[in-house]
């Protein structure tokens, strides 16, 4: 009895083939070359009268602390005489600003490290020089020296103060040079 049975869901499955094969090959196949699909496209573009705003990552403001970017609102279209004015003003403010690329701040970063290492050097030198006055005044029996010694050794530790207050302003420099760069997006590699 489960011979009939068999056969039957046989026959039932080979004519279901049979048919969606003559469905499937009764319809014609549309397929577009790709010359149609670029004409159609261009008469497409053809017919916006309207450009479309295109955001890029200077529209957008600023992260602050890890906050959601929004984006910018989308800005009024200018009349004709007013968008030469802005097209100038916008141009004058872009000469007036450096472009800030790798060499910028590799530049930037540089002459920061020299001012550093510089103000390291005078601090050094002048605690050299602090060392031995200090120890030829200690050694002067005449008290007029040692007062003259002394005078310049004071003068040599105001000095040594103001140096070690640059150094640490140029430290603070460049750590504020770094958050600058971090804040900008600036790729890690462009601050060497």
């Amino acid at each position: 009895m489960s011979a009939p049975i068999t056969c039957g869901f046989r026959a039932l499955a080979a004519t279901t083939l049979i048919f969606a094969g003559l469905v499937v090959s009764g319809v014609p196949l549309a397929a577009q070359s790709l010359g149609d699909v670029a004409k159609k496209e261009e008469d497409r573009r053809g017919t916006i009268r309207v450009p479309a705003k295109v955001y890029t990552n200077k529209d957008l403001p600023p992260s602050a602390g890890g906050a959601p970017i929004a984006p910018a609102a989308t800005t009024e279209k200018a009349p004709d005489g007013d968008a030469d004015k802005a097209k100038t003003a916008k141009a004058g403010d872009a000469a007036k600003e450096p472009v800030k690329d790798r060499a910028y701040w590799s530049e930037k970063l540089k002459s920061l490290q020299q001012q550093l290492d510089r103000d390291e050097g005078y601090a050094t030198a002048l605690q050299s020089r602090i060392n031995a006055l200090t120890a030829d005044a200690v050694n002067r029996d005449d008290p007029i020296q040692r007062s003259r010694l002394e005078q310049d050794r004071q003068k040599a530790v105001a000095e040594l103060a103001r140096l070690t207050t640059a150094v640490a302003d140029d430290q603070k420099a460049i750590a504020d040079l770094h958050e600058e760069a971090r804040s900008a997006g600036v790729p890690p590699g462009w601050l060497r």
